[in-house]
């Protein structure tokens, strides 16, 4: 069941996505909350980070492990436009995150039962109480957007470093 403060914290995820976008980043965004208060929040920034950790959903565990002054993220609810990837999905499990609303269900890499379940994993030491679906319109018509401009050339496939070591690589081989 998601509420009226659940629906206004995803719009806030999804202006996180929206940022990622801005950053030639595939449109994902998460915010933390504590008790009605923001705790983390970020977007992606794999390509502008040169980083493969940088998932919104980290970045946003990671500022609310800061802010909270601890890793045990009790009591977080934790907002997401798109449904968590393995990594993403064990770092909530390692932060005791006890729920997680996320809007779109990712068919290639879920974690949280598209593809794999970890977040319900029996074996595991913790479990997370899953919504999804919130929002799920608005978010699939950003990645649309996004992946349409990406086929049209607009928005930069990879980061600048990247396609200067390729770049570089192409003419050692020459």
């Amino acid at each position: 069941m998601t509420t009226s403060n659940d629906e206004a914290f995803m719009r806030l995820a999804i202006e996180e996505a929206k940022c990622a976008f801005e950053n030639g980043e595939i449109p994902v965004g998460a915010v933390a909350v504590y008790r009605g208060e923001i705790v983390g929040r970020g977007h992606n920034g794999k390509e502008t980070q040169c980083d493969p950790t940088a998932h919104a959903e980290i970045i946003a565990l990671r500022e609310a492990a800061r802010t909270q002054g601890g890793w045990r993220l009790l009591d977080v609810t934790l907002y997401c436009t798109l449904e968590p990837c393995p990594m993403c999905a064990g770092a909530m499990i390692q932060a005791r995150l006890p729920r997680l609303i996320y809007a779109l269900d990712d068919p290639k890499a879920g974690a949280a039962g598209s593809v794999i379940d970890l977040l319900h994993h029996p074996q595991l030491n913790h479990q997370v109480q899953v919504t999804r679906g919130l929002l799920s319109a608005q978010v699939q018509d950003l990645i649309g957007a996004f992946f349409c401009a990406l086929r049209e050339g607009t928005i930069p496939r990879y980061s600048e470093a990247w396609k200067h070591r390729r770049l570089a690589e192409k003419h050692e081989s020459v």
